[in-house]
């Protein structure tokens, strides 16, 4: 089962965050009809993720996305961390998106994704917030250690049921191998611009489950700036040292050249679903069961 993902943010990141500019939206848009064409190319559904605020400043986006068959997940309100949340303020969040996704589109919400995987150890409590707001899948769980999120603890590599007080929810992990000793995921974000396709495809080719995640914002061919201090620490709430803008300026351009038609040519070469499809294939009954 191979799962097709992206996550819509940039046109709310541009508003709150970078001027409004509108020669942005439009440049959003054109990324966005054409990742649109290609899947219908290719017969594929996706899931995209999107933040809460889209349905709120452009909602013409979220429709466009559902009109055409493709499936609307919630991907927070703001695009804030969770695990820099307090459980108060998390529950407030997901309400708030969850609920303007609905409006928007006339649909339940049913699938979510925490941005930066930032559901952990730490706010695994956040399994009975999605649950108490109608989720039924979750993508949030990273199994391994990273800058932002991550859950190392998180056993599983295969969708799973997740137990936790008196709630269960399916869970999509994303996969990840060990490389240099090192656990990584392959299929998304940096690691995708990052490895070359052949390898890519080969490690889908191993195993019976893999997922993508890809942003528009990954895919364009652009180079960005090194952030501000300011403009780190209002965005990833810590501190903005030369160090941390550096590495998160690297992480953010490598690989970005080829990166839109490499992802072409991964939707051309294999075959994909979204993430409700897969969900309907799973025989739940013989899933892992993890408990939390």
């Amino acid at each position: 089962m191979n799962i097709l993902t992206f996550d819509i943010e940039e046109w709310y990141i541009e508003k709150e965050y970078h001027g409004d500019r509108k020669e942005r939206y439009q440049i959003f848009d054109s990324y966005l009809n054409r990742i649109i064409d290609i899947l219908d190319a290719n017969q594929t559904t996706a899931t995209f993720f999107c933040v809460g605020k889209m349905a709120t400043y452009f909602p013409q986006v979220i429709q466009r996305i559902a009109g055409l068959g493709h499936e609307i997940g919630c991907h927070s309100d703001r695009h804030q961390w969770l695990n820099k949340m307090s459980r108060k303020e998390a529950e407030e969040d997901t309400r708030i998106a969850v609920d303007a996704l609905e409006q928007c589109i006339g649909k339940k919400i049913r699938s979510y994704r925490a941005p930066a995987f930032s559901i952990g150890e730490s706010n695994k409590w956040m399994f009975e917030i999605l649950a108490k707001n109608g989720i039924e899948r979750d993508s949030s769980v990273f199994p391994a250690t990273r800058d932002f999120g991550g859950f190392p603890q998180f056993k599983s590599k295969k969708p799973s049921m997740v137990n936790y007080q008196n709630i269960s929810i399916k869970e999509f992990p994303i996969p990840t191998i060990k490389l240099f000793g090192q656990v990584v995921a392959y299929s998304g974000g940096g690691y995708f611009r990052f490895f070359p396709l052949a390898y890519i495809k080969s490690q889908i080719k191993k195993s019976d489950y893999a997922m993508t995640y890809f942003h528009i914002g990954d895919l364009l061919p652009e180079s960005k700036s090194v952030m501000s201090r300011k403009e780190y620490e209002d965005y990833f709430k810590e501190n903005g040292s030369l160090m941390n803008r550096y590495k998160r300026f690297i992480k953010a351009n490598l690989g970005k050249k080829g990166a839109f038609d490499k992802m072409t040519r991964l939707i051309e070469q294999v075959p994909f679903t979204n993430l409700a499809a897969t969900d309907a294939q799973i025989d739940w009954n013989k899933a892992p069961h993890i408990v939390l």
